[in-house]
């Protein structure tokens, strides 16, 4: 997912918590396929993780940049359109 172009990224850590899922959301709603942004926060977003997987299963990768104790950054990257990630060749 990492590449030299400038990235979307938001720090969560000047947003008030009940606002920070819907903006990222928000966001991830405009990622072409293939394309990334970057989360800065002050604890693990696993939350976000498990919202992202429920709601869009396969759709997004998850990589962590930096992990804690004060600050968190995860690059989060909508997935190739194509068919699935397997090497089947199928198109399910």
């Amino acid at each position: 997912m990492s590449d030299h172009q400038e990235k979307p990224s938001i720090d969560v850590r000047t947003i008030p918590p009940r606002e920070r899922h819907p903006r990222i959301f928000g966001m991830l709603g405009s990622l072409l396929p293939g394309t990334s942004m970057l989360i800065t926060s002050d604890h693990d977003p696993r939350p976000l993780h498990y919202q992202l997987e429920t709601n869009f299963p396969g759709q997004f990768g998850w990589d962590y940049l930096e992990e804690g104790p004060d600050v968190w950054r995860v690059e989060i990257g909508r997935m190739d359109e194509g068919g699935c990630e397997c090497c089947c060749g199928s198109d399910h």
